[in-house]
């Protein structure tokens, strides 16, 4: 893999990973974590994984949930807007 260190002002793209078999909540955090993401200026990639195994290798058990580069952030409820801004700030 090829691993570039950050200079000043240079943005890294973050991986969005929504955790959820599609279902209306699953729909709901997917918007507002694109608007959240949108509003830090944030470059990002949002990905869906709605394959119930895979959902299980994140340790989640309630859906939705959201991961940021892997790494699991909220499982279980819609966080709000700002909620998610400021997990990702």
């Amino acid at each position: 893999m090829n691993f570039r260190q950050r200079s000043r002002g240079e943005k890294l793209m973050k991986t969005l990973q929504i955790l959820g078999t599609g279902c209306p909540k699953c729909k709901k955090l997917a918007e507002h974590t694109e608007a959240a993401a949108k509003a830090l200026g944030m470059e990002y990639q949002l990905v869906k994984v709605t394959d119930i195994n895979q959902i299980m290798s994140f340790g989640v058990a309630m859906t939705p949930g959201l991961a940021v580069d892997g790494v699991v952030k909220v499982a279980g409820k819609v966080p709000s807007v700002d909620e998610i801004k400021a997990l990702l700030a």
